[in-house]
């Protein structure tokens, strides 16, 4: 017969919740960071010079057809073929920095392609700068437009960092997998993980629809 024994993995909670911890951090850092540079892109995208535009073309196009791990591979045992270290934490934040960069940056792109060419005329008529156009004319409703689209990616990279165990960052599938190796419990110590991963994408898709229509581009920033 089969037995579980659910209470030897709980029983290593220290490392869970470490695992936890590691994993909420690398993602709520990498959150903003990854969506400056995909507002950055996406606009230079849109609107700026020819070898800028082609530049970041080859930026977000390598992102997007190389699996994560790759790049995450190529961040921590790559660069210090170059003379750049980083510790397993610092290569796991980089690698979700830029894809989510990358993957946002084409996301946000489209939101900003399908601004009305009118309300960009008609923000240049109230003698707004470039800079004051897109931060107060086209990026909110840009924003709107594809915001389940960028949670949805929000999410995909917090998931994605369960393969960052594998440089060794001690986020919650490294916890899972050491504690399995402790106590040859995998079935438990890996169905509590998948259970985890659940509630955090649930939760953070709540959260992140939630707050985005009050707080980034919605009338809750506008009316307090």
């Amino acid at each position: 017969m089969v037995s579980f024994d659910f209470l030897a993995v709980l029983a290593e909670w220290p490392l869970l919740l470490k695992g936890l911890a590691w994993t909420l951090g690398l993602t709520l850092v990498a959150t903003p960071l990854g969506l400056a540079i995909a507002t950055l892109a996406a606009w230079s995208r849109a609107r700026g010079p020819a070898w800028l535009r082609r530049l970041l073309g080859v930026y977000v196009e390598l992102l997007r057809n190389t699996p994560f791990i790759v790049q995450l591979f190529f961040i921590f045992f790559g660069l210090p073929a170059a003379g750049v270290k980083l510790s397993p934490e610092a290569a796991s934040l980089i690698a979700m920095t830029l894809n989510l960069g990358a993957y946002g940056c084409e996301i946000l792109r489209a939101g900003i392609q399908a601004t009305p060419r009118g309300q960009w005329e008609a923000a240049q008529s109230l003698a707004l700068s470039p800079v004051q156009v897109f931060t107060r004319v086209v990026l909110p409703p840009a924003l709107q437009r594809v915001w389940p689209a960028m949670t949805s990616q929000i999410i995909i990279v917090m998931l994605g960092s369960a393969v960052c165990g594998q440089i060794s960052t001690e986020e919650l599938s490294y916890a899972a997998n050491l504690i399995q190796s402790r106590n040859f419990r995998a079935f438990e110590a890996f169905i509590l993980a998948t259970l985890t991963y659940l509630a955090l994408a649930v939760a953070a898709r709540q959260l992140l629809m939630w707050a985005g229509p009050r707080f980034i581009f919605g009338r809750g920033r506008r009316h307090g």
